[in-house]
């Protein structure tokens, strides 16, 4: 089953996955090789980077189980990060896609990183953006789920006043927001909490995708060290070190982080 609608830049398309049992909305932007693209853990709010990276690609941006409108309780059908790992390969299979691009922020980077390491045949090229699923105890990763809001602007953003912090905060006067954040942020920590390390470290040998590793040096939540330990455990993997680059590189530099991607995938 598969329902969809043209918008003014994008298309909308609803698939039926996993049995039946998930209903996600895929955003469809731009012409070009396919990449897709998994968002983090508040939910579908990277606008402006698909709409970038839409210039130079088919972009298919999915939601996460739970967070698509009326489908909400889709989380459920999905126990682990196996699941959700095997839940991806039916969705790429619905959309057709044989071996993409796929690109990945945050925990979109972590399930992404998942992905390209259990089934390597899946994935063309991979970029991840700051990505979870490592940890090291000297440099522990702070839960953004609990963190107080005042603290999250200087913990997520170079510019701690920009226009998209209003995506990321809870705002009580703002009712739809607060129920957004909140719900998405619940259907992704699910599968990340309470320590982002589901054992990827041991599978990163496996990925065989020519792979760019994009931090920020700023990155106040994921240290930069994180950025040579995914170095280290894939092969012939890229980094790029952004100078005062932070975690929400997608929302504060979409433009810069999109020619960036373009650049490797198309290399």
């Amino acid at each position: 089953m598969a329902s969809a609608k043209e918008t003014n830049s994008a298309k909308e398309k609803t698939v039926s996955v996993w049995g039946d049992k998930v209903h996600p909305k895929v955003r469809i932007i731009g012409s070009g090789a396919p990449l897709v693209y998994l968002h983090g853990g508040y939910g579908p709010i990277e606008n402006e980077l698909l709409e970038e990276l839409g210039k130079s690609f088919t972009v298919y941006a999915p939601e996460h189980p739970g967070i698509t409108s009326g489908d909400e309780d889709a989380y459920k059908a999905l126990d682990d990060i196996w699941d959700l790992v095997l839940y991806y390969y039916d969705l790429f299979d619905k959309l057709g896609l044989k071996s993409p691009a796929v690109v990945g922020h945050s925990f979109g980077g972590m399930i992404a990183g998942e992905v390209a390491a259990t089934d390597p045949t899946r994935v063309s090229k991979l970029v991840l953006i700051s990505p979870l699923g490592l940890w090291r105890d000297d440099s522990p990763i702070r839960n953004y789920i609990v963190t107080p809001q005042t603290e999250l602007p200087a913990l997520l953003f170079k510019d701690q006043h920009h226009p998209s912090l209003k995506r990321i905060t809870l705002n009580p006067e703002d009712q739809q927001g607060f129920i957004r954040i909140t719900w998405a942020l619940g259907c992704t920590g699910k599968f990340m909490w309470p320590i982002p390390d589901k054992g990827l470290r041991k599978r990163l040998h496996r990925i065989a995708a020519p792979t760019l590793v994009v931090w920020g040096k700023d990155d106040k939540l994921l240290p930069a060290v994180y950025a040579d330990e995914f170095k280290k455990g894939i092969p012939n993997a890229k980094v790029d070190l952004v100078a005062g680059g932070a975690h929400m590189m997608p929302l504060e530099e979409p433009a810069k982080l999109a020619a960036t991607v373009a650049k490797f995938v198309k290399g």
